[in-house]
């Protein structure tokens, strides 16, 4: 299992490599969205299955290894090919997958030596998620100032199962995920996340993401008064 987890460190690091030497981050950018948006657009109307499953696959795959920029990029992105409805459920679902293989990831490279090397405190983060996780993770994904590979990092370090991590974080990032896509539909109008996530927007989700937390302890205190002998 060593020498597996040893040969996917070094494929993984190979691909970052590759990628930063290839400058790929540059095509990632806005000002690359844009200047590529006519070729890609027609590409998009020709053969509309194909460019959602090669979009779905390369969200999918620069998410999952943490690449920067991908995320924000190809969520603007669906909205200015694909359309707000179309862009959404796109999105979605490979940021989820994204998601998902960042968490999967993270746990098969890196949760033996942090459990080796901290064992109490990945108990008492396991023992909280046990009861609260899905409740914490679906918060943190309303909440916009924490970075989509941060959570995905952290996550894969917890024993959260991936199926729970996965569908939560499709329900969670749904309403961002909205609120990129369509302001990708106005792409030659955005300069930087400071055009689409203004303060409103912002507080708007960090208060959908604290609700269900505070939500879930007023149910717990209503319960407990009911049956204070529980």
């Amino acid at each position: 299992m060593n020498r597996i987890r040893l040969l996917v460190a070094l494929l993984l690091a190979v691909v970052l490599a590759v990628l930063w030497y290839a400058d790929a981050a540059r095509f990632l950018s806005l000002d690359a969205l844009r200047a590529g948006f006519d070729g890609l657009r027609a590409f998009v109307d020709a053969r509309p299955v194909a460019a959602g499953a090669a979009f779905v696959a390369a969200y999918t795959v620069l998410a999952g290894i943490n690449f920067p920029g991908a995320a924000l990029t190809f969520t603007l992105a669906a909205g200015a090919f694909f359309g707000v409805a179309w862009g959404s459920a796109l999105a979605s679902v490979a940021s989820t997958a994204g998601a998902t293989l960042g968490c999967a990831l993270a746990r098969f490279l890196l949760q033996d030596v942090v459990e080796r090397n901290f064992p109490l405190a990945v108990a008492r983060v396991n023992d909280g998620l046990a009861a609260d996780g899905p409740f914490y993770l679906f918060g943190l994904r309303l909440v916009p100032i924490f970075p989509f590979f941060v959570i995905n990092l952290v996550m894969g370090l917890t024993r959260l199962p991936l199926r729970t991590f996965a569908w939560v974080s499709q329900v969670g990032m749904l309403p961002g995920t909205v609120v990129f896509v369509n302001a990708g539909t106005q792409l030659a109008e955005i300069r930087s996340t400071s055009d689409i996530l203004t303060p409103g927007v912002a507080g708007s989700l960090t208060l959908l993401g604290i609700f269900p937390l505070v939500a879930k302890k007023a149910l717990a205190a209503v319960n407990r008064r009911r049956h204070p002998d529980a």
